[in-house]
């Protein structure tokens, strides 16, 4: 087990503006919280508008400068170098986040490891990215298109999977040309740097890629720069409506992928152990700290009792502990603030009727007793309009509700403002795809749950989001077209002479 007791030296991080760390303007910090021990790991810049500002000119220095002159080949090169390096560091990158946010670190060092394919597979779209010659009545004149980048993109990401979203959202923009001011979680900012400084060591140019560390006020700032073309967000509702408000106030675009109340129904012809794996895995991996969590599981009611039973059964035998030992099946939540709102929601629906079939509690484990660890939770004895079955929990929580028949399983399944994704499983094929086609959400999983991959397009429907990242169309959001038409012949186009 990790010594809990030792004194360790605690890391200090400026930002990384223009190829060098730089300290703020101000000279400001704040700490991050290792959740797992309860005590400091970190210092990071609090970074102020001036701290933006010079990280947009660095950015645009690049876009002007080196990476601006590169061809789409050389780009596609380097990020693809890019990809090795992180891989080749994925376990020390998986072991800060780890320690940062209380995810288990064989979790994180796969997400470190599979950044790889995206970076190689956009990297591979570089340089396939093409214009078109428009077919024009007038046989003289030569009307084409050229698809250029937007130019600096702000990329603001979450604690839960820090280096896959970022690359996620940095892969298609770097792609397509731009260039990054990328603003991490206060709560796991470590990563970013190391991310940053593999890519100039693969070879990227600096300033292509700044670090701006920091907290509300810090994305604030960066949203409402004039300098930033684009903002692409992963984080809660509340706060992607604010940011497409500050960016929709002067024109800037935006690719939001917000919160979710997954879906995960369970048919009467489900395979059972298939699907109690499924459900176990939507909900409690990460301890629930995932925006496609599947937090709603609708089980038919010819199956509701046994299978729920089964459910708790295995959710009492979790393993919480130190998420950096290979034993332990789930970590800690990641903030004291975490856990006091699952403690807090939880303890709302029990207020309004609902039952505990397991958890519910701050969860003791030897040895981490200042640790943010709670219980694999199940709740039933639900209704549709209870706060818990309509508001993101993100955290380790399950709510179980028995149906009766196909379109009352829709209703209550499509019964929600967000709309990420959503599980299905059934042997019926056909009420498989019908379903897919019906569910009101951005990805559909049959008989599986939680998968993702570089070349599928992600994103939400309703209140989850705006835009889709992963997939060739991925590129396209970080695109403008110009269209550039030309006379080739020697007509002179007078508008004053009257021709009939």
């Amino acid at each position: 087990m990790t010594t809990t007791d030792a004194p360790t030296e605690r890391p200090r991080y400026g930002n990384y503006i223009g190829g060098k760390e730089v300290p703020t303007s101000g000279g400001e910090t704040f700490t991050s919280i290792n959740p797992t021990t309860g005590r400091e790991w970190g210092a990071f810049a609090l970074s102020s508008a001036s701290d933006v500002d010079a990280a947009v000119a660095a950015a645009h220095a690049a876009l002007k400068g080196p990476w601006g002159k590169l061809s789409p080949s050389a780009k596609g090169r380097l990020l693809m170098a890019w990809g090795e390096k992180i891989a080749e560091n994925a376990r020390r990158i998986g072991t800060m986040e780890s320690e940062q946010n209380g995810k288990l670190l064989a979790e994180m060092q796969a997400q470190a490891k599979i950044v790889k394919d995206w970076l190689f597979y956009f990297g591979g779209l570089a340089d396939k990215i093409e214009g078109r010659v428009i077919p024009l009545e007038r046989s003289s004149v030569l009307n084409y298109t050229l698809r250029e980048p937007l130019g600096v993109i702000g990329v603001i990401v979450p604690w839960n999977s820090p280096t896959l979203i970022a690359i996620m959202s940095m892969a298609p923009a770097l792609a397509a040309g731009n260039a990054i001011v990328l603003k991490p979680s206060e709560i796991t900012s470590a990563s970013a740097f190391e991310l940053v400084r593999l890519a100039e060591a693969a070879g990227i140019p600096a300033g292509v890629i700044n670090v701006v560390t920091g907290a509300r006020e810090t994305g604030d700032a960066l949203v409402g720069h004039a300098g930033v073309a684009k903002i692409v967000f992963t984080g809660s509702e509340q706060a992607g409506r604010s940011i497409a408000a500050k960016a929709g106030s002067r024109l800037a675009a935006c690719t939001l992928e917000l919160g979710g109340k997954s879906a995960n129904i369970v048919f009467d012809d489900a395979r059972l152990e298939q699907a109690e794996a499924g459900v176990l895995a939507g909900i409690f991996a990460a301890a629930g700290q995932t925006c496609i969590a599947g937090s709603r599981a609708y089980v038919h009611r010819k199956i509701y009792d046994r299978f729920v039973e089964r459910l708790a059964v295995r959710a009492k035998q979790i393993r919480l502990g130190d998420p950096l030992e290979v034993a332990t099946q789930m970590g800690p939540v990641a903030t004291r603030a975490q856990l006091e709102k699952d403690l807090s929601m939880v303890a709302q629906a029990r207020d309004e009727g609902a039952e505990l079939l397991c958890g519910g509690q701050r969860a003791s484990v030897p040895g981490f007793a200042s640790g943010f660890f709670f219980e694999p939770t199940i709740v039933h004895h639900t209704r549709p309009d209870d706060h818990i079955m309509n508001e993101e929990v993100f955290g380790p929580v399950l709510c179980v509700t028995p149906f009766d028949d196909d379109e009352e399983v829709l209703a209550l399944a499509n019964g929600t403002r967000f709309g990420l994704a959503a599980g299905m499983w059934t042997c019926n094929l056909q009420r498989a795809h019908s379903f897919a086609k019906r569910l009101e959400a951005g990805t559909v999983w049959i008989n599986m749950y939680r998968a993702l991959a570089f070349n599928s397009p992600f994103g939400g429907y309703k209140a989850s989001g705006i835009g889709r990242v992963n997939g060739a169309e991925a590129v396209e959001q970080y695109l403008q077209t110009k269209s550039i038409w030309c006379e080739l012949g020697d007509e002179v186009q007078d508008p004053f002479i009257l021709r009939l």
